[in-house]
């Protein structure tokens, strides 16, 4: 009887391990990104500071746009032939371009109107070339609101971008993104249609566990100073 109880026990040890290096992936080569488990396009886009127009273009990825754990994804232009007829998958990439964070547009783009996030104060600002300020900060109370900055839909619910801790990404027309992150808890999920000001999340705790809201907006990929698209206070 017990070594009956053993066998079951091993077996089941076995099949863990087995699904556990099922799900490990290897670090990828310069260039290329394995999906994880919840990525989404727009995610690792954002991630990487690329046009989710162009990662799906150079991957010959369509609407609706789906992934699959495991897919390789290049994160570079693919080299053409001649003739400009694209490259065959695997077999090479143009080195990578430095892609500078830029100042935001003087107006906003048509259609589109913004509002603040979070009723909190601003407590850090966007400083173009920062790692760590692709956005601006806002405080507040844990649990407060967080709000769509502008009508879109979620195309992104997780916690699966290092720094962010809980985040939503919200795509507003094919130029404009936006990402709000260390939430508590989410009120949308991914597809969802939202309106200007419509509450998303509850702001949550940031870096140092105090309550702030962290907040992006990326046009073509690369990341804006939200305030010139923010109403004044």
């Amino acid at each position: 009887m017990r070594s009956a109880a053993c066998r079951l026990l091993l077996l089941g040890l076995l099949v863990l391990v087995g699904c556990s290096s099922a799900l490990r992936f290897e670090d990828d080569p310069p260039g290329v990104h394995t999906v994880r488990r919840s990525e989404t396009l727009y995610s690792i886009a954002f991630r990487n500071q690329l046009d989710w127009r162009e990662l799906a273009r150079w991957n010959g990825i369509g609407a609706p746009y789906t992934l699959a754990v495991g897919q390789k994804l290049r994160l570079t232009e693919p080299l053409a032939l001649a003739g400009g007829q694209p490259a065959p998958r695997g077999a090479g990439t143009k080195p990578p371009t430095k892609r500078p964070t830029v100042r935001a547009p003087s107006a906003p783009a048509p259609n589109l109107r913004w509002a603040w996030p979070s009723d909190g104060p601003l407590v850090a600002r966007f400083r173009a070339g920062v790692a760590s300020a692709k956005g601006i900060d806002l405080g507040g109370k844990l649990g407060d609101a967080v709000r769509a900055a502008s009508e879109g839909r979620v195309v992104y619910v997780g916690s699966g971008l290092v720094g962010y801790g809980k985040v939503i990404i919200v795509k507003h027309d094919d130029r404009y993104l936006s990402a709000y992150a260390h939430n508590d808890s989410f009120l949308v999920k991914e597809g969802d249609a939202v309106t200007r000001g419509q509450q998303i999340a509850t702001l949550g705790l940031g870096p140092g566990q105090r309550a702030q809201l962290h907040f992006e907006i990326r046009l073509d990929g690369r990341a804006v100073d939200p305030l010139p698209l923010l109403p004044k206070r």
